[in-house]
């Protein structure tokens, strides 16, 4: 009766196959739901155990033993754990067992076709946009989620764009599962960040109206730029005052759903705040001092040459492609590479983003299946294996504060898991099986579909 449960209820979400079969044959509208109502349904997710791997928990030396999972948590780790009555058992002997891969800023969900206008909703009109979440565009049912899985992501922070000319406040990241019919059911926090695009002095930008690069005086393009710091200081000294004006219950305060959102920053709510070059990466800091704001520095190009000050003030950084050519004409070929070592050598926490920018690859919603491999590559230029794995799993959960939830393998934790053949940084292996949320899902995508097709033509 359990297996005949088990059987309905991945037929009615779509997990027994894209063509919803039953034994072989197309399942009838009238068959599903007699399945439906005669057999009864688990709430929950299945018990299952990953059995027999190694397990790299993050927090401890990689050992045999067994993962068991029951409600979408991990119950119990180790070898010869009690394994509950009738839980499903999944050999992984040979295998590994890992965290499932957390890219800590992508667009995710938010982009199709980059360059169909229709299907790309990464940005919002307007400069300033605090109130806005990224997880109201999320497209759950997005080509891109299930080819991104197949490396072992399972969770991302998907986060905004600001607008192109003068977006400053682009809006709230969310913490997303890629997996979920509804935008509701893999929402693990919709607004865990604030986004701010950091008015830098740009004094060559790209013309799309002339499709040609405009260059602008540094005087003029200093003077923009602070003129859009001294405007978002403002934004923030408002936010604070309407923060106090609703503390005091005071009748004559009108509800401002724009300075309310922002206003969470005050309350510890982390800011992301992208920004590149070695004064910008300053000027960025000495505003999130000043205004006593939980930074995350995303993109930081040039991280590197302010390491020490990053370190010592705590200020994670969010990294993007490493596999990138150099932005300045001078640097050595292997900067990009060297970077995030260099940092965690320094004492600074890293993570890394598909869309966290920083170097001449854009990066983007379809990057995020090389994730794993801008981290090898890092690896290659000494940052230890053991720290890019974090930077993958452990570090971006303690960045946004969900590290009691995600990003290692204990007791208590969601069981976004993935079992691989061997070393996740490595092309040649495989994922074998994702858990997420305690529930097996496939790793079948467009992209692989397509190759056995034209494989076999």
């Amino acid at each position: 009766m359990n297996r005949m449960a088990h059987v309905a209820r991945s037929i009615f979400r779509g997990r027994a196959g894209s063509a919803c079969r039953f034994r072989g044959r197309q399942a009838k509208p009238a068959l599903l739901l007699l399945l439906l109502v005669v057999l009864p349904l688990p709430l929950g997710a299945d018990s299952i155990v990953l059995a027999g791997g190694t397990v790299h928990t993050l927090v401890g030396e990689p050992a045999l033993g067994d993962v068991v999972v029951e409600d979408g948590v991990i119950r119990a780790v180790g070898a010869g754990v009690a394994v509950p009555e009738g839980a499903r058992r999944i050999d992984v002997t040979g295998l590994h067992v890992y965290p499932g891969i957390f890219d800590a800023m992508s667009l995710i969900g938010l982009v199709e076709v980059n360059a169909e206008a229709a299907t790309v909703d990464t940005t919002e009109i307007g400069g300033y946009n605090p109130q806005l979440q990224a997880a109201t565009a999320v497209h759950p049912a997005s080509e891109v989620i299930p080819v991104a899985r197949e490396t072992g992501l399972t969770h991302t922070v998907t986060a905004p764009q600001a607008a192109r000319d003068d977006g400053v406040i682009a809006g709230q990241a969310s913490l997303v599962r890629l997996d979920g019919w509804t935008v509701e059911e893999m929402a693990i926090d919709p607004g865990i960040a604030m986004v701010i695009h950091w008015p830098a002095i740009r004094t060559r930008s790209f013309d799309f109206d002339t499709f040609s690069v405009r260059e602008t005086p540094y005087k003029e393009a200093k003077e923009k730029a602070e003129e859009a710091r001294n405007e978002l200081s403002d934004w923030f000294e408002a936010a604070r005052h309407y923060a106090q004006a609703t503390a005091s219950s005071s009748p004559r305060t009108e509800r401002n759903l724009k300075l309310e959102a922002l206003a969470r920053v005050f309350a510890g709510l982390p800011v992301i705040i992208e920004a590149d070059t070695k004064l910008d990466i300053e000027a960025a800091v000495a505003f999130a001092e000043k205004q006593g704001l939980r930074m995350i520095l995303a993109g930081g190009r040039d991280a590197w040459k302010v390491k020490e000050a990053l370190a010592e003030k705590g200020i994670p950084v969010i990294l993007g492609s490493t596999q990138s050519l150099p932005e300045e004409d001078d640097d050595p070929y292997d900067r990009p590479f060297r970077t995030a070592g260099e940092l965690a050598s320094a004492g600074v926490k890293i993570a890394f983003g598909s869309s966290a920018g920083g170097g001449r690859d854009p990066g983007g919603a379809h990057s995020a299946r090389t994730l794993p491999y801008e981290a090898a590559m890092a690896v290659a230029y000494g940052l230890p294996r053991e720290e890019a794995m974090k930077a993958l799993t452990l570090y971006p959960a303690e960045m946004f504060g969900v590290a009691d939830k995600l990003g290692s393998i204990e007791e208590g934790k969601a069981a976004n898991l993935y079992v691989a053949d061997g070393d996740p940084l490595e092309l040649t292996s495989e994922v074998r099986y994702l858990l997420i949320a305690g529930e097996v899902v496939s790793t079948e995508n467009r992209q692989r579909s397509l190759y056995e097709r034209y494989r076999a033509r």
